[in-house]
């Protein structure tokens, strides 16, 4: 039986939203097609129909996941606030795909690397626009530091099997990258005095 366009259309976006669950819980090697195709309800021999290989699936799930991002809060410490806690940590399946596939993607060739290597600089570019600084340099270094952090504590609180030091670093980051801005301001308050007294 022919399938319409609609419905072509519909199995697609299916098999994605399966297979990016699917490669944040598990990574992109322990994931098959016939796993995806599966969870989607679709039998595995229809999988060529939609996708040329395995790494085109990887590289459109990668595409397709940078469009779940959420509204940007108001400033970082909020982004961090919502980011580094325990629910998403847990939550690998709906959660971050820069923390759940940073490393897979590494291993991957081109067409992937340059899907996330896309997400990450809208990333910086969302987070610049509310990022502290006086100038745009400043505000991206915030952004790009920010989000370094966030993503890393993620990754390493998962990573752990000490739950105290997984909270502790969700905990730790968020703190840190809250009081950061006040402690810079403060720094470069002392040593703007400093130099000025020393003139």
């Amino acid at each position: 039986m022919r399938v319409s366009r609609k419905q072509v259309e519909e199995n697609k976006k299916t098999i994605l939203e399966a297979a990016g669950q699917l490669f944040r819980e598990r990574g992109f090697e322990a994931v098959t097609v016939t796993d995806v195709m599966k969870a989607a309800g679709l039998t595995h021999g229809g999988f060529y129909g939609y996708f040329k290989s395995k790494e085109d699936l990887i590289a459109q799930t990668l595409a397709g996941l940078q469009g779940e991002t959420e509204p940007l809060a108001m400033d970082l410490a909020s982004v961090a606030r919502r980011y580094l806690t325990p629910e998403h940590r847990d939550d690998f399946g709906h959660g971050c795909p820069l923390a759940a596939l940073a490393s897979e993607v590494s291993r991957q060739p081109g067409a992937a690397r340059s899907e996330m290597t896309g997400a990450l600089k809208r990333q910086f570019a969302r987070f610049g626009k509310v990022a502290p600084g006086t100038d745009e340099h400043e505000k991206r270094r915030a952004a790009i530091g920010s989000s370094a952090a966030m993503i890393g504590a993620l990754i390493l609180a998962r990573m752990t099997d000490d739950p105290d030091l997984s909270t502790e670093i969700l905990d730790e980051t968020r703190a840190w990258l809250s009081g950061r801005d006040h402690g810079e301001l403060a720094s470069q308050d002392l040593f703007e005095r400093e130099t000025g007294a020393e003139s």
